[in-house]
């Protein structure tokens, strides 16, 4: 198994001896795209942080989500702008929230799209966090009932997976009993499991308005610097509660988590390739020191070898639009 015997560059010799020999495919099917919605008519709000990204209103989101369609896209996850916030964000779980009218609106248009929501409080809270605040402390357990509350809205508006992103313990068998009860035990839990407090989120939180008005959000989520066996721990419990889908958030930075979490759990396993990934692509390739789309594609590979089933990522129109150009 040495040179000259063994010459690894004959398995590269051709475009078509490489194309045989590839293993990691990304498809469009594999792909999620992220949607921000908000109140209001007749707007398409720009996110300055993330180029390409827009907050669009009711009678707007269906040009968007007719693209994704067409691209052969077969998911989104959905993120709400609320009209206005209080402290117990009561717009996460009224039956009239953002949410809860744009999942209606979509599934009526287009029944066949796998509609998935974002489950958590910090877009509607007047304080920024993901729970309910009692002297600048986030509680768990009386989040908890508020979350499930949340979830069970956003089914019985049409959604077919539901996502908490909250990182409270115990949330996801608070929704999976809600939801069960409430005779909706077909629907499947998409839990945020090992979604750690990290620097790449910056731009979502400018384009959801969900930044905390206080501290940060380390308490909840996990350490960046933390053990791979906590993100394990971390995902046995979400599954045990009743997870039929796992989440590692970011991507780029823990690519060894997807792989590790791949290997442990038999369930499929989402990785979120975050806004300031996107954000920091999207910069790069304007100074012409990317070529975005080769990145990307790269990238997106990538995630794939480490384990990913699927991806959010806000490429995804893009990707979808190269895959088919290149036959990737």
């Amino acid at each position: 198994m040495s040179f000259p015997i063994t010459r690894m560059r004959r398995l590269r010799k051709s475009a078509g001896i490489r194309k045989m020999l590839q293993t990691n495919h990304v498809l469009p099917e594999n792909l999620i795209y992220p949607v921000f919605v908000t109140m209001g008519k007749n707007k398409k709000n720009p996110i300055p942080s993330m180029p390409g990204i827009y907050q669009f209103s009711l009678d707007l989101v269906r040009e968007e989500i007719e693209k994704v369609v067409k691209a052969g896209i077969q998911a989104v996850i959905l993120f709400g702008i609320p009209a206005s916030k209080d402290a117990q964000g009561t717009g996460a779980y009224s039956s009239e929230g953002i949410i809860q009218q744009a999942v209606y609106v979509i599934k009526q248009e287009f029944p066949e799209l796998v509609v998935i929501t974002d489950v958590c409080l910090c877009e509607y809270t007047d304080h920024g966090h993901c729970g309910v605040v009692k002297d600048g402390i986030i509680l768990n357990d009386p989040t908890l009932e508020l979350l499930a509350q949340t979830a069970l809205s956003h089914v019985q508006a049409g959604a077919d997976i539901v996502a908490p992103s909250d990182m409270m313990d115990g949330r996801v068998g608070a929704i999976r009993q809600a939801l069960d009860k409430a005779g909706f035990s077909e629907t499947a839990i998409m839990a945020y499991s090992a979604k750690y407090a990290s620097a790449f989120y910056g731009p979502f939180r400018d384009a959801a308005g969900s930044a905390p008005q206080f501290g940060d959000r380390k308490t909840y989520q996990m350490d960046t610097k933390a053990s791979w066996q906590q993100a394990l721990l971390e995902t046995a419990l979400d599954v045990e509660e009743g997870a039929d889908m796992v989440m590692v958030k970011p991507a780029l930075a823990y690519l060894d988590i997807i792989s590790r979490v791949k290997e442990e759990f038999l369930c499929p396993v989402v990785s979120y390739n975050v806004s300031g990934e996107y954000a920091m692509i999207k910069a790069a390739a304007e100074k012409g020191w990317l070529d975005e789309k080769q990145t990307v594609l790269e990238m997106m590979t990538g995630l794939k070898r480490a384990g990913s089933d699927l991806i959010i990522t806000y490429h995804a129109l893009d990707v979808a639009k190269w895959l088919k150009e290149e036959n990737f």
